[in-house]
């Protein structure tokens, strides 16, 4: 099973589960986690190839459905579920696959779709990093700056570094050959998932767009949109309070 990070006790609302985007961790979610288990117990977990949890040659969004499903089978066998970029995918698809184990759904900044945003030359850049170099995390972003300009961008990746152990949480080789599995969507998804889902978007970024909508739609009839104004597409981390925000509107308290 995914490496779990449980929050808060359980009460009588379904626990949360978050799912982070690629290249993340259960780790980038501690803070929102620890603010929303006021009310509800949170799980955080680590994808497969990501953080603590195991490496697969496989990491398509029917693998990864079954690994989030495994987690709430052991977990009460229901919840609401959060999920960004491709964390969002796979929440959708366990959505549509297993719907009765989620309560509602929230699909941030992602939708069902196929991109062409290509973040290989990002694996090529934590690749590019001569680890044996690496006495502290500073070390890796002076090393890092020379392909990736945005220091926001850096210290995101950054954090899948294990400094003391000189190696990546991250399978780099598997997340590069399996790159148009995590852009893409599978082709022949059928059904659909009647459950409440809001597709929660950052209004400067153009991964949801209006054209979307009616895909969306088929896939999620109760489907709900909102944006955060001033966010792009990490709007968990530019736009915090209000991504909280946002979150606990849409779930019952």
């Amino acid at each position: 099973m995914l490496n779990t990070v449980l929050i808060g006790s359980a009460t009588a609302h379904p626990p949360l589960l978050i799912v982070h985007g690629l290249f993340g961790s259960a780790r980038n979610w501690g803070v929102i986690a620890k603010r929303m288990s006021e009310d509800r117990q949170v799980i955080t977990v680590d994808m497969r190839n990501h953080g603590e949890s195991a490496w697969s040659d496989e990491h398509s969004y029917s693998a990864m459905a079954q690994d989030l499903a495994q987690v709430i089978a052991a977990n009460g066998g229901r919840a609401d579920v959060v999920g960004h970029s491709m964390g969002g995918k796979a929440a959708m698809m366990l959505a549509l696959s297993a719907p009765d184990m989620v309560n509602r759904l929230v699909v941030a900044d992602i939708a069902p779709v196929t991109y062409t945003h290509d973040n290989v030359p990002l694996v090529h850049a934590m690749r590019g990093i001569d680890l044996s170099l690496i006495e502290r995390r500073s070390d890796a972003d002076k090393q890092l700056a020379r392909s990736v300009d945005d220091p926001g961008i850096r210290a995101f990746l950054l954090q899948s570094l294990d400094v003391k152990e000189r190696r990546w949480r991250l399978n780099l080789d598997v997340l590069e050959a399996q790159m148009g599995n995590v852009i893409g969507w599978p082709e022949g998804v059928s059904g659909s998932y009647a459950g409440a889902a809001l597709f929660l978007s950052g209004a400067n970024s153009d991964y949801v767009l209006p054209e979307y909508r009616t895909t969306i739609k088929e896939l999620f009839p109760a489907a709900k949109f909102a944006k955060l104004p001033g966010a792009g597409h990490w709007l968990h981390a530019e736009k915090p309070r209000e991504f909280e925000a946002a979150l606990k509107a849409f779930l019952p308290v």
